[in-house]
């Protein structure tokens, strides 16, 4: 049984054995491409979770009301990548072994790829839908197959044709767009698609793991992230796909690529934390 993290996201104080949902930090950066600082999100998120409410008024509910443990960080490799993610793989492992739901907090998005390994081993008809703003869809970059920006496809390696989702993507190589036209459901700068997405997912009932990059916030509201690119969605709108998505039969989920170093305003971590807050809550 894992032990309670010392600092737990507000409102999420609840023991293990009663917990629905378990929180757990991913503090990894070490392939990140343009700007580090991915690496500090998720302490970051936990830390200034406290300037927030328990209470969701767009959802009328309260985390308080409901059963969420925090495991705190793991202590991960920086040296290898593949050490991180095995590390990462055997807590969501745990976790989803227990019957409950992983919420890993990032990190870069190449942690992703620990949480999905974990999610396939029990779920071997695991779809994944992907808000991003990149496709992250490269078979390798710079030489290296285990990159943030390669990470959907290794992914994709895992489950398959037809079974990853993306939406609001805006950015990537010309092969990474053809890769997408043969392998992927693409859904390019929006999040147009997304509602009958979700109504064929949970028509089917297939257990559904939801990555969430916050690049996918146009840099006017996200600033602090390693690869901030225009064209984004709002706060509002991620809100909206985030309920859309708590319909299909989601089994694990996470949040990535807060890098708060790189917005000293702070307001960058502030709208991480109101996702996750509204993430859990739309969950429950």
């Amino acid at each position: 049984m894992l032990e309670r993290n010392i600092e737990n996201f507000i409102g999420c104080d609840a023991g293990y054995d009663e917990a629905d949902i378990v929180l757990f930090g991913a503090p990894f950066d070490s392939t990140t491409s343009y700007r580090p600082g991915a690496r500090f999100g998720s302490s970051a998120i936990r830390h200034e979770s406290f300037g927030l409410e328990t209470y969701s008024p767009y959802q009328d509910m309260d985390l308080t009301d409901h059963k969420v443990f925090d495991s705190g960080d793991i202590e991960l490799s920086f040296g290898s990548a593949e050490a991180a993610l095995s590390d990462i793989e055997d807590r969501a492992t745990t976790i989803l072994d227990d019957g409950k739901l992983p919420l890993l907090l990032g990190g870069e998005h190449l942690v992703t790829l620990g949480a999905v390994r974990a999610a396939v081993k029990k779920y071997p008809d695991l779809h994944i839908i992907h808000f991003d703003a990149h496709a992250d869809l490269r078979d390798e970059y710079l030489d290296v197959k285990l990159s943030h920006a390669c990470v959907l496809r290794r992914c994709h390696e895992l489950v398959g044709d037809g079974h990853i989702h993306q939406f609001c993507i805006r950015s990537g190589e010309r092969s990474e767009f053809e890769f997408a036209s043969k392998h992927t459901d693409m859904h390019k700068f929006s999040f147009e698609g997304l509602s009958e997405t979700v109504e064929k997912l949970s028509s089917d009932d297939v257990p559904v793991y939801f990555t969430i990059d916050l690049d996918c916030l146009d840099p006017s509201v996200f600033p602090g992230t390693g690869t901030p690119e225009a064209g984004g969605v709002s706060f509002m709108e991620l809100l909206s796909a985030i309920l859309k998505v708590s319909k299909a039969r989601v089994i694990g989920c996470d949040v990535n690529e807060l890098a708060p170093t790189l917005d000293t305003s702070g307001a960058s971590t502030t709208v991480a934390c109101k996702v996750v807050r509204e993430l859990m809550l739309a969950l429950m």
